[in-house]
């Protein structure tokens, strides 16, 4: 009878680790499920947003060009920090989207200031040795831009 019951505890025992191994094993797949969800929500909204994280916008096309306008609005000497400013500008609008942003910004910019010669500014790429494949102007049709 001893016997037996030392069994019965044994086996208690052993079904009390089986039973427990197998809800904890239950729970943690179920918890790798949900963190691999997870994890592919997170891929697929980088995935999204990725591409518009990078996009262009006016603050950037102002805030490299804004060491141009003394410039822009008296001659003389192109300021080293507008050329690396038009540059900048010019290495950030890589697609057709950011430099048709980046022209209308420009003309808006060109709006809102007053004192800006446009002769100076359809000459500044040049002075800063980069080409544009559009005219700066405010005749620039900005949605034609590729």
């Amino acid at each position: 009878m001893h016997r037996r019951l030392y069994k019965y505890r044994v086996s208690s025992i052993m079904f009390s680790h089986i039973v427990t191994k197998h809800i904890t094993k239950k729970h943690s797949t179920m918890a790798r499920m949900m963190m691999m969800k997870a994890l592919c929500m997170m891929v697929a909204f980088m995935v999204v947003v990725a591409p518009y994280a990078e996009a262009l916008s006016c603050s950037d096309v102002v805030s490299k060009l804004s060491p141009c306008i003394n410039y822009l609005q008296n001659g003389g000497s192109v300021p080293t920090a507008c050329c690396n400013g038009v540059k900048g500008l010019n290495a950030a609008a890589k697609s057709t989207a950011d430099k048709k942003t980046a022209c209308g910004c420009m003309k808006n910019a060109y709006h809102s200031m007053s004192g800006i010669k446009a002769n100076i500014a359809l000459g500044l790429p040049k002075k800063c040795g980069v080409h544009i494949p559009y005219k700066i102007s405010m005749s620039t049709n900005c949605n034609n831009i590729k």
